[in-house]
């Protein structure tokens, strides 16, 4: 959320279950408290997770990023991981990078998708941000990485150069990524931070999974209720200071959001109502993809709450659930990581995940059809 990310805020509310009652055919999800697990490293962001093989044993392999130093850490469960260490991305995108989204093509390559913050430097505004989203490919389970460059970056024109906002100023980010059944597309499901208000919130995207390792300018974007492949818009941009060649960059108009802000960021008064920061996965248990959604209050991102919306499929956006609370207050970035060995990761789990929020889970979610 900045450069350097605030602390994330208290829980307003402590409960100790919470039941989500939604429509006929919606499914309930309802917190219980269990015994804390912290993943190792700082967290501010979503938390990645995968399994895979190594020297012959199945080892699980968790993603934490925090004031954009992303890094991964290893074990045979959530209570086994070791230390986080730093990982490497070469060429480097610039400023802060959280590794936010990792889809393993189950061939030694591992995909991963992430939040990169730049200053505004557009508005002459250094201390706030314009974040976008960049894809990476690794084939030594995570350690280092090959960018594949930035992927979804809205228009310089959409940035709010005079907004109040405490970290953001315009930009995308701050995601969530779902490789659908038939590994036919990749879904990201991000945040916009436009001047525009009705623009604001959590958008979705998708990307052919076979142009997975040339994904510039292969996006197709939701906007006004269909799958829009004509938008993306080639452009020539200096990046870093000091760069002398310009590079290929791929902007995007805005896409419709799922939500827009009853009161949006960046007008002229503290007041907000947004949802941002989803985090998807596909819950086994009551046969759904669920997503978790912050809620901020203001313009310094304080939470009002956590949220759960449910889809039967991800091909139509507009089928997911009118977000319900299942949590007052909270912290930032909650999302689940299923418990099943071998198998339960941040983008798959089953009845009683945990539930986690800024890295550190005190809470088992049930989910119940």
């Amino acid at each position: 959320m900045s450069l350097v990310r605030a602390a994330t805020v208290g829980i307003v509310a402590i409960i100790t279950a919470t039941v989500v009652s939604g429509s006929a055919g919606t499914p309930r999800a309802f917190l219980v408290g269990a015994p804390e697990i912290e993943l190792p490293g700082a967290v501010d962001s979503n938390s990645p997770v995968v399994w895979d093989v190594e020297e012959g044993q199945r080892r699980q392999f968790v993603f934490t990023s925090h004031s954009g130093v992303p890094s991964v850490s290893s074990g045979a469960s959530l209570e086994r991981l070791t230390p986080a260490e730093p990982i490497t991305i070469t060429p480097y995108p610039g400023y802060g990078v959280w590794m936010e989204a990792v889809i393993s093509d189950e061939v030694d390559t591992w995909y991963g998708f992430y939040h990169n913050e730049w200053p505004a430097f557009r508005c002459g505004r250094e201390d706030r941000t314009v974040p976008r989203i960049g894809a990476a490919r690794s084939t030594d389970r995570g350690q280092t990485w090959t960018d594949l460059g930035v992927i979804i970056q809205s228009r310089r024109s959409t940035t709010a150069c005079d907004s109040s906002n405490e970290y953001v100023i315009g930009g995308v980010g701050d995601l969530s990524a779902m490789l659908d059944e038939d590994k036919q597309f990749l879904y990201i499901f991000y945040t916009q931070y436009p001047d525009v208000a009705s623009a604001q919130g959590v958008a979705v995207a998708r990307m052919a999974w076979a142009d997975r390792d040339r994904p510039l300018g292969q996006l197709e974007i939701w906007r006004n209720g269909v799958w829009d492949p004509d938008t993306g818009r080639r452009e020539f941009m200096m990046g870093l200071p000091g760069e002398t060649r310009p590079r290929i960059e791929w902007t995007y108009p805005l896409a419709t959001p799922l939500i827009a802000p009853t009161y949006p960021w960046h007008d002229d008064d503290d007041k907000v109502d947004a949802f941002w920061g989803p985090s998807v996965h596909w819950n086994s248990a009551i046969e759904h993809y669920v997503m978790l959604l912050n809620r901020a209050k203001d313009e310094e991102y304080s939470q009002e709450g956590i949220y759960v919306s449910f889809a039967p499929r991800l091909d139509d956006p507009s089928l997911w659930s009118t977000p319900v609370k299942i949590l007052n207050g909270g912290r930032w970035y909650p999302q689940v990581i299923g418990m099943t060995t071998g198998s339960g990761t941040d983008k798959l789990a089953a009845a009683v995940p945990r539930f986690f929020m800024s890295g550190k889970s005190e809470w088992i979610i049930n989910f119940t059809k």
